[in-house]
Order: C-alpha cells, then sequence, then structure tokens
C-alpha cells in the first residue's frame, strides 16, 4: 500500500491508496468486522479480486485504507461512481470492531464524500445527485455513524433463506412456457436484455448505455467459482425469454447455501406463476444437487411484489439490511421510485 498525506488525518494512523497485494488483508478485517457483529464470514480474496477489477472501478481512486503506526489495517472504504450518469455513488466502510469510537470511520465517511462529490460533472445539470451507503440493521455504529454524518434512512433490504428437510414442491409451469437450458456460447447477451428489463420496475433502477451494462453484469455474473451456467434457468414463451433464475453453487458467508442471484420476471408474464414455478424449480435443482440451504436477497418494499412470493414459497427473513442517503444536488430524481416511474 502507498500512504499518502490526507486532509483527514488521524494522529497515529495513515490513509493510504490500496495495491491488489492487500487484498489478503483487507478480506481479514471484512471477516474480523463480520464475526463481530454477525458471526460469519463475509468476504473472500476471490470475491474481492472480482470488485477490485470491476469495469469503471480504480481501487488507486475508489478505496482508502487506514493503518495503524504499527502497520494493522484498521479502516476501509471504497465509493462507487462507475454508473452512467452516477447520480447514486455508493460507500461501503468498514472499522475494525476495536478500533471504533476513534474517529476512523468518520474520516473516511468525510473522504468518501468528496470522492463522491467529484463525480457532480458527470451527472447532467438539474438531475437530483445523492449518496447512498448501508449496513446491517443490527450493527449499531455503523448506523449511528451514517446518521450522525447527515444520512438518512430510505429503505430496507432482506436475505432471505429456506432450507429443507424434504423434497421441495413440484414445478407448475404457466400455458404457454417451457424451460430452456442457458448456453453460455450464446444466450448471454439475449439473458442481459430480459434482466435489464425485468428489473425496469425495481427500485432504484436507473437505465444504462448497453455495452458498459452487460459488461458489468458479464464481470459480476460470470466470474469466480460459485459461477455455474447449469445453474441459469430461461422460461420462454416461443422465441422470447419471459422469466430468468439465474443462481449461484454458494453464496459469498455460506459455502453450504445456494444463491438465487436474480429471479425476474417480464411485464406480460407476470402474476401468471411463473416466479414461483422458477422459484420451485432452482429449490429442486438445488435439493438434488444435495444443498440444504438456498438464500437470495430482496428489497423489502419490491414494486412488483416479491417478498410476499418469497414468504409463500417458504423463505424466511435471515437479516436485515439498511439503505441510507445523502443528498448532494437537488434536482430530478431518474432512478425508479415508483412502478409509474
Amino acid at each position: 500500500m502507498t500512504k499518502i498525506d490526507p486532509a483527514h488525518a488521524l494522529p497515529g494512523y495513515q490513509l493510504c491508496i490500496p495495491e491488489f497485494s492487500d487484498i489478503e488483508g483487507c478480506v481479514d478485517l471484512f471477516n474480523r468486522y463480520s464475526q463481530h457483529y454477525l458471526g460469519i464470514n463475509e468476504a473472500t480474496v476471490e470475491d474481492i479480486s472480482v470488485e477490485w477489477t470491476s469495469p469503471g472501478f480504480n481501487p488507486a481512486d475508489d478505496i482508502r485504507l487506514v493503518i495503524t503506526g504499527e502497520g494493522r489495517l484498521v479502516g476501509y472504504v471504497e465509493v462507487w461512481t462507475n454508473r452512467d450518469p452516477p447520480v447514486h455513488p455508493w460507500i461501503w466502510l468498514t472499522v475494525h470492531p476495536d478500533y471504533e469510537d476513534l474517529g476512523i470511520g468518520k474520516a473516511l465517511l468525510e473522504w468518501a464524500e468528496m470522492r463522491s462529490k467529484d463525480a457532480v460533472n458527470r451527472v447532467p445539470v438539474g438531475l437530483r445527485m445523492a449518496i447512498q451507503s448501508g449496513t446491517v440493521s443490527s450493527i449499531e455504529p455503523a448506523r449511528q455513524r451514517l446518521e450522525r454524518a447527515g444520512f438518512s434512512l430510505i429503505r430496507h433490504n432482506f436475505r432471505m433463506q429456506i432450507e429443507f428437510d424434504q423434497d421441495p414442491p413440484a414445478t407448475r409451469w404457466p400455458d404457454g412456457i417451457k424451460l430452456r437450458s442457458y448456453n453460455p456460447d450464446q444466450d448471454l447477451v439475449q439473458v442481459y436484455k430480459a434482466v435489464n428489463d425485468a428489473f425496469r420496475d425495481h427500485f432504484g433502477y436507473v437505465q444504462q448505455p448497453f455495452e458498459t451494462g452487460l459488461e458489468r453484469f458479464t464481470h459480476f455474473m460470470t466470474s469466480g467459482d460459485a459461477y455455474d451456467p447449469s445453474l441459469w434457468f430461461l422460461a420462454v414463451a416461443g422465441d422470447q425469454i419471459a422469466g430468468t433464475c439465474l443462481c449461484s453453487r454458494w453464496v459469498y458467508d455460506d459455502p453450504e447455501c445456494g444463491y438465487i442471484n436474480i429471479l425476474g420476471v417480464s411485464r406480460p408474464w407476470r402474476k401468471k406463476g411463473l416466479a414461483l414455478a422458477l422459484l420451485h424449480h432452482a429449490f429442486k435443482t438445488f435439493y438434488a444437487r444435495g444443498t440444504r440451504r438456498v438464500g437470495l436477497g430482496v428489497d423489502a418494499d419490491n414494486l412488483t411484489g416479491a417478498l410476499h412470493l418469497y414468504r409463500k414459497a417458504g423463505m424466511q427473513v435471515l437479516r436485515q439490511f439498511d439503505q441510507y442517503e445523502k443528498e448532494i444536488r437537488p434536482g430530478k430524481e431518474i432512478s425508479v421510485q415508483s412502478l409509474e416511474s
């Protein structure tokens, strides 16, 4: 890591620019944090490597580390402004539990806000711009830090899970729908288009340029050992993709739990039982492979009723993630706020 002389320096600490050799130390910090507050390991070197190599993200510009005089890594912050336009920069911040209440988190958050504001000149005049961040609801120091800095709670998200002690329910496909295997050599672009179309109705959606959106989708969805194209399920009506269920072998914090990354249905096929059919098919596939837990994430106030669907399927809330926001420029909000947006 490269030491710098920051505007928000703290006596006895250094603000540093990361290098890729620092990933293992960062993963150790993340897992010490998550073990302390949640009793889980939340990160692997592979996961963080995927994030640091994301298109449009530059660790040297977008991450800062805090180390002690003895060289111990005790703080981390990253800022994501790679959306086009970057109307909602995203901040993710971690402070070692032994070093809370020493001003480290405050200094990192101040730096992150400054970094976020660097993106203002890439947001067209007249558009609203607001920084967003979040934390698992039970982590009180993180909640207090955001609130003291002027962030307001805007949304809840749930991590949900189901455990099976018997074969999941049979899949019942709506009339006119067939299940088709995903072909990674031919179907990626069409799948991205179908996912993008389905998520136009989700809170916070901002339309992205096609090529950059496809590049990021490909990077995050097909990188790493958890990716398995045989766990990507396509529901088709004729030659059109009506719904997708894109799963991974495991979730980042539980190698024994299968994960549903994306479950999306296009507008014409909603309220016909297709989403439930895709969910049941995923459950049965994981069960047949010996996986007895399956999880996913969902907006608690999902605009298309996904939370009700998952509860109907027997899934339970495992933990809650709270999303916060701080406006830095008023104007027209272009992210989806409702089904009428």
